[in-house]
């Protein structure tokens, strides 16, 4: 089964490192033209110089995507750039998560615009052209506590919850026009966040009996990749998964209780 996005340009979100570069690699391998986008020019330059190690073509583009106007300009940009967008991955976010008492207003705003504002404002931006074009894919990426929220999961489980509802809303939306909308619910991938985790908190562990551990309660036993997760977007992104659209799939080895 050969995935081609040959003549589709994607823009991804938090594209930098770890699943938002796994997903550039994998459109970019299968032909899309690969805009990527983060808050941080260093780690963006790396990560285009590590596709353009592959052959592989990206350009990138800083940009907080928290702060609208800045949504606004980077898209912009994109558009002047590449001409159109026809694949929007949002996946910009990080996974804070304390007890309810202690999240405090301005920790909720932050989370909600980066998490959920982000994914509307692109969405939006991008619409109009894909209703155009009759074509277009958008995937969110979430994490499982979106189905199952367990405590101390403030404030990120209920901006994820949003979105998945966001993303039932725009698949709807979008199926006379040939916009599908799907998101994708992370597990426990592998990713710099956990490289960042084990330093901190168990360096003198080997980082395999880390994640090992970790993965403990999975029912695959281990801990996924990245790239496993990529190939599921890529899947998505292409005309092979032309009849999924409004669904939020777990990518997580089996370890949420909910499907």
């Amino acid at each position: 089964m050969n995935i081609s996005l040959k003549d589709k340009v994607a823009l991804i979100t938090g594209g930098s490192k770890g699943i938002g570069l796994a997903v550039a690699q994998a459109f970019a391998r299968s032909g899309a033209a690969v805009a990527i986008v983060a808050r941080g020019a260093e780690a963006l330059q790396a990560a285009q110089a590590s596709l353009a190690g592959e052959g592989l073509h990206a350009r990138n583009y800083v940009c907080d995507v928290s702060n609208a106007s800045e949504i606004n300009a980077v898209f912009g940009k994109v558009v002047s750039d590449f001409g159109r967008v026809d694949i929007l991955v949002n996946n910009a976010g990080t996974s804070r998560a304390m007890a309810f008492e202690a999240a405090t207003d301005e920790i909720w705003q932050a989370d909600l615009d980066l998490k959920l504002f982000a994914a509307i404002r692109l969405s939006r931006l991008a619409w109009p052209g894909m209703k155009e074009r009759r074509w277009g894919r958008i995937i969110n990426v979430l994490n499982t506590a979106a189905k199952a929220p367990p405590g101390a999961s403030a404030p990120t489980s209920v901006s994820r919850a949003a979105g998945m509802a966001l993303t039932k809303v725009l698949a709807h939306e979008g199926g006379d026009h040939n916009i599908l909308v799907n998101a994708l619910l992370v597990g426990l991938i592998v990713s710099d966040q956990w490289v960042k985790r084990h330093a901190s908190t168990a360096p003198d562990v080997t980082f395999d009996d880390f994640t090992r551990n970790l993965a403990r309660g999975v029912p695959l036993g281990r801990m996924g990749t990245a790239e496993e997760f990529a190939n599921l977007a890529c899947f998505l992104a292409s005309d092979l998964g032309s009849y999924i659209t409004g669904t939020a799939i777990n990518v997580d080895g089996g370890r949420s209780p909910v499907v």
